[in-house]
């Protein structure tokens, strides 16, 4: 039986990495630790990562039950994450599908001249979508952030990377069977970008709920808020009382964790495989 050789080299590494993987939890360890104190408990030093007197009811009932609508906030970002999510995996696939596995004139002309607005700022197309939503009726709706960020250059790059691995045979026995554009793209390449889909959605869904900087310009009335907005009525509200504040803040991440610890291997696996192939 061959003997294992001792690698210090790795141990030493795997330790490090560990001490720096504790410390970065740190922060959210704190978090969640003064969002189940009173606010009297929560700037004392030493720190108390253990409260003395548990008070997470209470601030939870603050958060959710209190005079901040807390639970609207909530989900107005989880309609407008899901519906943009869904909206871009479709018409970005739906894109990626045309630039891989259909010829036309000018396709690669399409694809390059796609790929160069990736170089613009956000910033720099504030002005004119502002214009543009006021012109459309949809300033200070839903639906205007849905148009917005229905579609997405980078992940349609993403996608055609995918796709150029899948074999052209696949389009060929398709069309053999009389099976139309949209037919093989629905029935034959969505369910094999299944792991890219995955990567695609989770992303995009962490994005949207991230997203300040869109809401904060194009929506006015506080019904129609998201989180990040949110979270800043609550810094206003409760500017003095941080285990409300930190309690609000855990309600917040509390999706985008459970999606990352539970998908993770889906969203690394489909940005490796959607970057070696072509």
């Amino acid at each position: 039986m061959p003997v294992r050789k001792f690698d210090l080299t790795k141990w030493l590494l795997t330790i490090l990495l560990g001490a720096f993987s504790v410390l970065f939890l740190v922060p959210l360890i704190w978090m969640i630790s003064a969002a189940s104190k009173f606010e009297k408990d929560v700037m004392e030093f030493p720190i108390r990562w253990i409260p003395k007197d548990w008070n997470f009811i209470g601030n939870f009932q603050e958060v959710w039950l209190g005079k901040v609508p807390f639970y609207l906030f909530y989900l107005n970002s989880l309609k407008l994450a899901l519906i943009m999510t869904a909206c871009t995996i479709f018409f970005s696939s739906m894109a990626a599908f045309a630039f891989t596995k259909l010829r036309f004139k000018g396709r690669d002309l399409a694809f390059g001249m796609l790929l160069t607005f990736m170089v613009i700022p956000e910033q720099a197309t504030l002005v004119p979508r502002y214009l543009l939503m006021k012109w459309l009726h949809l300033y200070n709706t839903h639906a205007g952030m849905v148009l917005m960020g229905m579609f997405s250059i980078y992940f349609t790059f993403l996608l055609r990377q995918f796709m150029m691995g899948i074999h052209s045979d696949f389009i060929e026995a398709a069309r053999i069977d009389g099976a139309g554009y949209f037919k093989t793209y629905w029935s034959i390449i969505l369910p094999l970008c299944k792991p890219i889909l995955a990567t695609v959605g989770i992303i995009k869904f962490i994005w949207t709920w991230n997203d300040y900087q869109t809401p904060l310009i194009f929506l006015i009335n506080k019904g129609l808020y998201t989180i990040p907005l949110g979270m800043q009525m609550f810094k206003d509200e409760f500017a003095d009382n941080y285990a409300v504040i930190m309690m609000a803040s855990l309600s917040a991440i509390l999706p985008l964790l459970i999606i990352f610890v539970v998908l993770q291997k889906q969203v690394i696996n489909g940005i490796s495989l959607g970057g070696v192939k072509g």
